[in-house]
């Protein structure tokens, strides 16, 4: 079992920065990659960024390429959104999400922060 949470969510005008933690606990050592997904109002949830485990390896959807970087430090079992150039269309609640190895999909998830763009 990995357990989640996110922090560092809040309200920030048009063109401003946040930066979201997530924090893992429990079976961290089984962890391959983790992921940040939103959902804002009336919409679906949509992937935004993932970050392998081990190698690094980042992949991002399109609309935040350039702007939103993830990362993670092992050490602390955290994984990192830093978002930049923060659009009124980023507003939502942003998750983190985990998976191991073995999963298809991402079957671990936190409670979500909530990030407020203002134009």
């Amino acid at each position: 079992q990995v357990r989640l949470v996110e922090s560092g969510g809040g309200l920030v005008q048009a063109g401003g920065s946040l930066r979201l933690s997530c924090a893992a606990s429990g079976r961290t050592v089984s962890i391959y990659a983790m992921a940040w997904f939103r959902q804002a109002p009336g919409k679906e949830r949509e992937f935004v960024a993932r970050i392998t485990w081990s190698a690094g390896t980042t992949a991002y959807t399109e609309s935040v390429k350039g702007r939103f970087t993830v990362s993670r430090d092992n050490a602390k079992n955290t994984a990192y959104l830093q978002m930049n150039s923060l659009k009124p269309e980023d507003t939502a609640l942003y998750y983190c999400a985990a998976r191991t190895d073995g999963d298809s999909s991402y079957p671990y998830w936190g409670q979500g922060t909530q990030v407020t763009v203002s134009s």
